[in-house]
């Protein structure tokens, strides 16, 4: 898939367009977005979320990545999270086009700001997602690592996602990288993602956890309010359910 800007940059006018359109040689998929005609396309006309991602990734040169619980569920971490492949797709970037949620794709797109982090690039990475739905032409989409993505997660609590479901989903995350999880937490900007991180990692105590100490971070100061009806964490200030300062394990700093 290609948009108007793109076959512009490649000196085929809007004109033109329209005549490759006439005889066959373009598809437009919707206003200013094209495709080459696709043989035995399904009579759906439903597009594939990867195959538009991985289009604007790397033919349109959108900086955007897949982030938050689609690149949780990407990775293998999805037992607790929303199945199926309808389920929304959090997209990440600052540049994402009006087109984007105009298109017919077999999933819901959710678009999000990359402002949570000073350094935007910091914990992404390009995966394969080795499983039965390969990526179209082998290219590798641009998501979000664990260690990025499960921060992302926190700074949508808990409006827009669930502490019971984060919680399930934190307590498979053993393998996560010390080193990366420092450049995150040094180079994010909220606070009360900074210190829920804390609450999480210090109740499910992986081993990873020895290696970071809270007090090389800035997690600001003051009681912080987030839940109606829960209770401060007696550490690290931050109004969170019940269960997470009752049921909380040891420190594991």
């Amino acid at each position: 898939m290609v948009d108007t800007a793109w076959l512009e940059r490649h000196g085929v006018s809007r004109f033109l367009a329209r005549k490759y359109v006439v005889n066959g040689w373009l598809e437009r998929v919707n206003r200013g977005v094209f495709r080459r005609p696709v043989p035995n396309a399904t009579t759906s006309g439903a597009i594939d979320w990867k195959t538009c991602l991985l289009s604007m990734q790397h033919m349109m040169g959108y900086d955007i990545h897949v982030g938050g619980t689609t690149a949780l569920t990407q990775q293998g971490y999805d037992h607790y999270l929303r199945l199926g492949s309808s389920a929304p797709v959090g997209v990440y970037g600052n540049t994402t086009p009006n087109w984007l949620s105009k298109l017919s794709l077999n999933a819901p797109i959710v678009t999000r700001s990359t402002s949570l982090f000073v350094d935007t690039s910091v914990g992404l990475a390009k995966n394969n997602i080795n499983d039965e739905n390969a990526l179209p032409w082998d290219w590798t989409l641009k998501m979000s690592a664990p260690e990025r993505a499960v921060m992302e997660v926190m700074d949508e609590l808990p409006d827009h996602e669930s502490f019971h479901n984060l919680d399930r989903v934190f307590e498979s995350l053993t393998t996560l990288r010390p080193r990366i999880l420092s450049a995150l937490l040094h180079s994010c900007k909220k606070i009360k993602v900074k210190r829920l991180f804390f609450v999480f990692a210090d109740r499910h105590d992986h081993p990873w956890r020895k290696r970071l100490d809270p007090a090389e971070f800035n997690l600001g100061s003051g009681d912080r309010a987030l839940v109606k009806g829960g209770k401060i964490h007696p550490r690290y200030r931050i109004m969170v359910p019940g269960e997470f300062v009752t049921a909380e394990t040891r420190d594991g700093a």
